[in-house]
């Protein structure tokens, strides 16, 4: 057995623990904790881009941008749940357990550096929204103006300490803020509905002109499919300190359900009655009240605090299994340094559209091959043959899947926006992955 997976005594309280498996006296999260964890993370800023999006720049109506990206993303949700499932059993994180499905060259230097462009980028996105919500409090509230570069970076730099907690910071930091988050989200509502000073009446909103094309629906569920299917590779890391592969399966997809759900009536709600895309500096722009305006201005603080912790822990993870010799507090601390810099960069918000189709031309067909790889190859169970492959190491490549990512990326540069690249290069990445594998199963029984 490699020293990587021997099971340590801990005292720090900064997590240490790398690749090596979660001992099972710390395995206590419950469903109810992963919902509040789930729900804390989704309910943010960046993450209302897409929804808003659907009627910027797509046209749709409210109801038509809500259906069309909550559809998009509770599908993602299944399968990032049901990826879950590995680090629930088996105490492991995600990007160590994907060797087991696309060949440790396959994790180390793909999907890891993949998943870790993702998280450094959403990093960047909610430290960006977060930074205009706090240069609005400094300006009303206290006449001050700070640099939008150093005032980023502070942020930053505080959210990439905390994450180097580890879970439990998580974990504590999100039961805290749920009951603030709830109420928030309600005052915000209540302004919406109560104010328009400069946009639509909630009337106007919600009786809005039909929904919008469906070519167009389908293409901002596709937008949301693709934001969130990219969570297959990370799901594992938070659920390896689950009671039980039940609690985290159920409290991963209920949380990340319902916080999107109230993240879509939000962000298109916003689009809809003000043209903008940031239901916190908008609502905290047309109330009157000092008791709401403080209310949403840290709700907004405490939800961009809670997804990036989860970013950069999971980031950090990834880029741990690239380079292993790190060990978990140097790759959380690169990533880290990464983030901070990124994050400096208010562009990426801008152009966040193309950003997330191009990410989406490499998270696609790698999350299709990950899904078909654990689902219907492995049928929700890893081989002991191969959780002993992973513990002695190896160099296996898995060959069919390396084939149907590269077919993958190609056929979703090639697939016109409105035909919905997302999902359709995701189902026929499940069905070429399957369709290889088997055929060289047959020729090469060994094959794990």
């Amino acid at each position: 057995m490699s020293s990587e997976l021997k099971q340590l005594h801990y005292h720090s309280k900064i997590e240490r623990l790398g690749l090596e498996p979660v001992p099972k006296h710390l395995k206590t999260t419950t469903a109810a904790d992963y919902t509040k964890i789930q729900m804390g993370v989704s309910v943010n800023a960046g993450n209302m881009l897409v929804p808003a999006l659907a009627v910027l720049e797509g046209g749709l109506s409210f109801t038509g941008a809500v259906l069309s990206t909550v559809a998009g993303a509770w599908i993602a949700f299944l399968f990032v749940s049901l990826l879950s499932l590995p680090g629930a059993k088996y105490g492991l994180p995600a990007q160590y357990v994907i060797r087991t499905m696309i060949g440790d060259k396959g994790a180390m230097w793909l999907s890891s550096p993949v998943r870790t462009v993702t998280s450094l980028y959403w990093f960047s996105v909610q430290t960006i929204g977060g930074t205009y919500m706090v240069q609005e409090i400094l300006s009303r509230g206290f006449n001050i103006y700070l640099p939008f570069t150093l005032l980023s970076m502070v942020l930053a730099v505080a959210m990439v300490c905390l994450a180097l907690i580890g879970f439990q910071a998580i974990r504590k930091v999100t039961a805290y803020f749920i009951p603030l988050l709830l109420f928030s989200a309600a005052a915000m509502f209540y302004v919406f509905i109560t104010s328009h000073p400069e946009g639509a009446s909630f009337t106007e909103v919600i009786y809005g002109e039909g929904m919008g094309s469906i070519p167009v629906m389908l293409f901002y569920a596709s937008l949301a499919f693709v934001q969130y299917i990219s969570g297959v590779s990370s799901s594992a890391d938070m659920a390896r300190y689950s009671k039980s592969s039940k609690h985290a399966f159920f409290g991963i997809y209920i949380g990340n359900g319902l916080g999107f759900l109230i993240t879509a009536l939000l962000g298109a709600y916003t689009a809809a009655a003000a043209g903008h895309w940031n239901p916190f500096l908008i609502s905290s722009q047309w109330t009157g009240s000092a008791m709401l305006l403080i209310v949403i201005m840290v709700s907004a603080l405490f939800s961009m605090l809670t997804i990036n912790m989860n970013n950069a822990y999971t980031g950090g993870y990834s880029l741990l299994n690239t380079f292993p010799k790190l060990k978990r507090i140097r790759s959380a601390l690169l990533f880290g340094g990464a983030g901070i810099i990124l994050s400096g960069f208010p562009q990426v918000v801008d152009e966040a559209e193309v950003f997330i189709s191009a990410l989406g031309a490499l998270i696609i067909p790698l999350s299709g091959v990950i899904v078909a790889d654990y689902v219907i190859v492995k049928k929700l169970s890893i081989p002991a043959e191969a959780l002993n492959y992973l513990a002695n190491g190896g160099n296996k490549i898995n060959i069919p899947a390396f084939m149907t990512v590269f077919a993958g990326i190609l056929t979703y540069l090639f697939i016109p926006e409105g035909y919905s690249p997302g999902f359709a290069v995701f189902n026929l990445s499940v069905l070429c992955y399957t369709i290889l594998y088997l055929m060289t199963r047959r020729r090469h029984p060994c094959v794990l």
